[in-house]
């Protein structure tokens, strides 16, 4: 029978979509940036947003309560939770937050008919795959874009002390965009050369972060599709977050491509999130759950076990050799067969 202590959590959460919308908000209208320097009066919040006066109270307060800043006689001042809204912050998400409130949160709302049919959010609307639907809207790219930098800025310290990349000579990130994993490495590793293959589009972003990050001197861009030839150039590969958007057959192709461009002995790394055999009631398990959904909805793929990326391994010319815990992700080790 079900308590009233059970519905109360589940009304909990059926309604944390309010909290993403909340946030969804201050990103938008730039709430952090506007208290960096200091607490201000809601007065000036209301002239430097242009918002309602009434409104953005109500909106400052929800805020408050969820510890994005505090707020004492309508003066309000920012916390460090808060901070991390904060688009020039070391570990901003705010670009992440308008990629869920924005797009996300709007696929979301049509999970019913992927469960229903097995298709993505794209596939329902006749479309081969949700980047090439994406690509159709500039700022939908710009803000993915925007978004899986930071995520990758904020999993690097995990993954620096998870794995050693030392012994490697030359690594190349298959699908790095701007390059930000890659330079972290080389920063960590002087000895290591560098490689950003990615498609045409990610040439700017990369060559920029490159130049401005000091590595270019060590690190290239090179354009290209991985589901179509993969340079021999390196003598490790990475991969981040890219075979969890692809189903088996795809994820075998990239996989292929990749075992063709490694010498022998040669190494490849993916960093994925690794789903549980058998996943209990718990944040992380949800967190690996709720993704694992996201990826049907989204570009098709899936969330994996270690015995499934085993087996992917074994069937595109690997052997699986170590699994490296990174906080919410893994360094999956696998070597030339």
């Amino acid at each position: 029978m079900a308590s009233v202590q059970a519905s109360a959590r589940l009304l909990h959460l059926i309604q944390s979509q309010r909290v993403t919308a909340v946030i969804y908000v201050a990103a938008k209208l730039g709430i952090a940036e506007l208290l960096r320097d200091g607490s201000r009066p809601l007065g000036e919040l209301v002239e430097a947003t242009g918002a309602n006066k009434q409104a953005l109270r109500r909106l400052l307060t929800a805020l408050s309560t969820i510890g994005i800043c505090t707020a004492a006689e309508e003066r309000y001042a920012l916390t460090e939770l808060g901070a991390c809204l904060d688009g020039a912050a070391t570990q901003s998400l705010k670009n992440w937050t308008i990629f869920e409130g924005q797009f996300l949160t709007e696929s979301w709302t049509g999970l019913l008919d992927s469960i229903m049919t097995g298709k993505t959010a794209a596939q329902l609307l006749d479309h081969e795959n949700s980047f090439d639907l994406m690509a159709r809207d500039p700022e939908m790219v710009s803000i993915f874009n925007a978004a899986m930098t930071e995520g990758t800025r904020l999993a690097i310290p995990d993954i620096l002390r998870a794995y050693d990349f030392g012994a490697f000579a030359h690594l190349m990130d298959v699908g790095g965009g701007s390059g930000e994993l890659v330079g972290a490495i080389a920063g960590q590793h002087p000895h290591i050369r560098g490689t950003i293959f990615d498609l045409p589009r990610c040439a700017e972003s990369a060559t920029g972060h490159l130049r401005r990050s000091g590595h270019s001197d060590r690190i290239e861009f090179m354009a290209g599709d991985f589901f179509q030839t993969i340079p021999s150039i390196a003598d490790a590969i990475v991969m981040k977050n890219i075979i969890h958007d692809w189903s088996d057959e795809r994820s075998m192709v990239i996989l292929a491509n990749c075992r063709r461009a490694l010498p022998g002995g040669g190494v490849l790394l993916l960093i994925e999130r690794i789903m549980p055999e058998f996943p209990s009631v718990s944040d992380a398990h949800r967190e690996q759950t709720l993704t694992d959904l996201l990826m049907l909805r989204g570009p098709g793929g899936l969330e994996r076990t270690e015995k499934q990326y085993a087996w992917l391994f074994r069937e595109s010319g690997f052997t699986h050799t170590a699994t490296c815990p990174a906080g919410r992700l893994s360094v999956i080790e696998a070597k030339v067969t």
